[in-house]
């Protein structure tokens, strides 16, 4: 797990599949949810799940100026990713989800508020922990990033409660 510690090559790299395992775990998630609300935010998350890889992957390539483009390709392809961003393995959240249906929305909202909080949460302690400057500047990035979904979430969470 991504401590801080890393240079920026290796935080990137770090951060790249703490994103994978979370736009993994969403895409399932938004399988299996009942509630077409549910579903949709689920579908929506995994998508900017995946735009957070690409950004990194664009930044990866940028700093090693496509020296190791193939060898990026190769590691995305077939690198498992254990763990979310929000420090959860995708095997506990996949168990949380079997616990679970989510016959109501808001099952589903608070579980992705909680991932998405925790997920903040840890690019915050990495951008303040972080030794080399332009990782910590790619960990308040991410932050941003967090903080735009948890507002999504927020305002998800207040429409679904003024139609309850």
């Amino acid at each position: 797990m991504v401590t801080g510690k890393e240079d920026l090559v290796q935080s990137l790299i770090e951060a790249y599949l703490m994103e994978k395992g979370t736009m993994d775990f969403y895409s399932q998630a938004a399988a299996k949810a009942m509630a077409p609300e549910a579903k949709k935010m689920f579908k929506e998350l995994s998508v900017w799940e995946k735009q957070h890889m690409d950004y990194i992957g664009f930044l990866y390539k940028a700093i090693q100026d496509d020296r190791d483009a193939v060898g990026f390709e190769t590691f995305k392809n077939k690198t498992d990713a254990p763990v979310t961003e929000a420090g959860i393995t995708v095997k506990d959240l996949e168990a949380r989800l079997e616990k679970y249906d989510f016959i109501d929305d808001m099952g589903a909202l608070i579980l992705a508020l909680e991932i998405e909080g925790k997920a903040y949460a840890l690019y915050s302690k990495l951008s303040r922990n972080a030794v080399d400057t332009n990782a910590k500047v790619v960990f308040k990035e991410m932050m941003e990033q967090e903080t735009r979904h948890v507002d999504y979430l927020k305002k998800l969470r207040l429409k679904l409660g003024e139609t309850s």
